[in-house]
């Protein structure tokens, strides 16, 4: 018998073959609580991974959303972010569970989702460095970690490359806020760091996909300084 991870009530895990043979790995959550998250599944957004179906036509341009079409409208914008691959909708169950995780210092629900996003990478980014999208030195401090930097382990190195100069939670901002702040880039290139972006495709891990300004901004920073491509891998959308 273990405690689920979410809502840290005790649960059998289901008993079959693949289990007892480690084919798949122990059930971390109940089964009530596995039912709250939303697969990501059916047709896409082929930028941001947003469920085309839940959206209505005055809000999509054949196979992308309205969001995603108008940043490749923009000419500062366009092709700066090669995709975004999402694993679930962000809807609020996982709203609240991934605030647990970050502002309340639950580091062990990255547990749950580092391997899932190992198999994403395995499966479509191979050739691309994963890097954490970073915390500002105060929001580090103040939270303890970076959770962004969590879900890479134990599959990947969380490479230093990218600081972040404003702390200014995002979380707080109207979609409009987020958009119109796009210029005003908090990213910066760690000292000695063009070595490991200069030429490489490069893969952001994240947790919430919202707007995708925050994405955009590490992304020009990157190709700045030599990425060939850069690609976002996130929990949610």
């Amino acid at each position: 018998m273990k405690r689920c991870l979410a809502c840290h009530e005790r649960f059998f895990d289901a008993v079959g073959w693949r289990k007892l043979l480690l084919i798949e790995p122990e059930d971390l959550l109940c089964s009530l609580c596995e039912s709250e998250l939303s697969r990501i599944e059916g047709r896409t957004c082929k930028t941001c991974s947003r469920p085309l179906e839940k959206i209505n036509n005055a809000h999509r341009k054949e196979d992308q959303c309205l969001d995603c079409w108008r940043w490749e409208e923009r000419e500062d914008t366009a092709t700066l972010l090669e995709r975004n691959v999402s694993l679930y909708e962000y809807n609020p169950f996982l709203k609240e569970w991934l605030a647990t995780y970050k502002y309340k210092g639950d580091a062990v629900i990255a547990t749950y989702f580092s391997p899932m996003l190992h198999k994403v990478y395995q499966k479509q980014f191979q050739r691309y460095t994963p890097i954490a999208m970073p915390l500002s030195r105060e929001r580090l401090q103040t939270r303890g970690f970076n959770q962004s930097a969590l879900l890479l382990l134990p599959w990947a190195e969380d490479q230093p490359v990218l600081d972040r100069t404003s702390g200014e939670k995002q979380s707080k901002k109207s979609r409009k806020q987020r958009i119109d702040q796009f210029h005003h880039n908090p990213f910066t290139l760690q000292p000695n760091a063009k070595s490991k972006v200069e030429n490489r495709n490069i893969l952001l891990i994240d947790d919430v996909y919202t707007t995708g300004t925050t994405i955009r901004q590490a992304a020009k920073l990157l190709k700045e300084h030599g990425a060939k491509n850069v690609a976002s891998l996130t929990i949610a959308r």
